[in-house]
């Protein structure tokens, strides 16, 4: 019998729910396994060298970390249905919302779950049963307070302080005011069928925002469209064979959303990338970064906003920056034009330090050939 794919996570982990949503797509064979203590602190610590949740097991005994890295294995193994776009424009722009939709969402996603008290009951009792699935309710309790404490003592380190709270309610809001107008429109982010960019947005969504009691009730549920996208991407494999945009087209409804992707999370990825220059100058080239340096700033909606600067965001940018590298000149050429009918053309000269991903931390591998701050903000 046919060894089946192994993915170990939880329901309400924020990248779980990508890989979960992306694998039930493709409709390959697979087992959610929920992460106990002993495979998260050890098994995965162990094969993966962070204990880090999802992490899919091949048939082959493979153990893969990072859901970017998932779907690229999964795409090259069962090519059937592909989620990244065929036609220059749009897998550029997958690409971008990808890297958006996994680390620019993160402070929405924890401030949601964790400044709402009502939200932790489902956390103690979803980690607790995960965790010790054998043990009685008091010590799932119990345990459950471990990963609670290390989530909460992050809050900071991704932005979530008092005096951003407003700035972070009123994004969230005006943001999935857009994206439900999008979605009145479209089923899904780039036509009739998720792409990459679906996928990657879905994570926040999944596990956070559409699970919690908080975000469920006076964010996604007030909002039909949106949250019908998101019972589609639950279970998206009956879309597989439908189309996306005609004529690599990306929709004018995404404009507010690549607004974002352009001049506000692209610049907190520029001043990212000084810091990480800065930080490799200093110890050495191939050289593991910390996983955070210093604060980064940019803006959200309009206001001033900062969090921590994880130089793992350089990496999720460099693979569209790739991507454009390695196209041919008539393909540039056209996403060139729809970036410059975005007024982002710039982004193509961000001189970002080039990363190597290890595990989650990276180490640079060669410095930009000019430092420049033409993005931050």
């Amino acid at each position: 019998m046919a060894q089946n794919y192994t993915l170990y996570g939880w329901h309400l982990s924020y990248f779980t729910g990508k890989a979960l949503c992306y694998l039930r797509y493709k409709e390959v064979d697979f087992n959610l396994n929920p992460v106990n203590l002993f495979t998260l602190t050890h098994t995965i610590k162990k094969k993966t060298g962070a204990a880090v949740m999802p992490v899919l097991k091949t048939p082959q005994g493979e153990w893969v970390q990072d859901t970017s890295v998932i779907i690229d294995l999964i795409e090259s193994q069962y090519p059937h249905h592909p989620v990244v776009p065929d036609t220059p424009v749009q897998k550029f722009a997958s690409l971008l919302l990808e890297a958006w939709g996994d680390e620019w969402w993160v402070p929405i996603a924890m401030h949601t779950r964790w400044n709402y008290p009502e939200n932790y009951l489902v956390f103690r009792k979803d980690a607790g049963e995960a965790l010790l699935p054998w043990a009685p309710k008091f010590l799932q309790n119990k345990i459950a307070e471990r990963p609670a404490k290390m989530l909460r003592s992050m809050l900071p380190h991704v932005g979530i302080v008092p005096e951003q709270y407003e700035t972070m309610n009123s994004w969230t809001r005006s943001m999935l005011d857009s994206l439900d107008s999008h979605f009145s429109q479209h089923d899904f982010l780039l036509g009739a069928r998720p792409s990459l960019s679906d996928f990657s947005l879905v994570g926040t969504m999944y596990g956070h925002l559409g699970r919690d009691p908080w975000p469920k009730r006076e964010l996604i549920e007030p909002r039909k469209n949106l949250k019908a996208w998101l019972d589609r991407m639950t279970h998206p494999a009956g879309f597989a064979k439908l189309d996306l945009l005609p004529n690599d087209e990306i929709p004018t409804s995404l404009n507010p959303i690549f607004q974002s992707v352009f001049n506000e999370f692209l610049p907190l990825v520029a001043d990212v990338g000084e810091q990480a220059s800065a930080k490799a100058k200093e110890i050495g080239l191939n050289k593991r970064l910390p996983r955070r340096l210093g604060n980064a700033h940019t803006v959200m909606g309009g206001k001033p906003f900062q969090r921590g600067a994880l130089p793992y965001m350089i990496w999720m940018v460099q693979r569209a920056l790739d991507c454009f590298e390695t196209m041919r000149t008539e393909d540039q050429v056209r996403v060139k034009a729809w970036l410059k009918s975005q007024h982002a053309e710039h982004i193509l000269e961000m001189h970002l330090p080039r990363v190597e991903r290890h595990a989650l931390s990276v180490s640079v591998t060669q410095l930009p050939p000019i430092s420049t701050s033409s993005l931050t903000t």
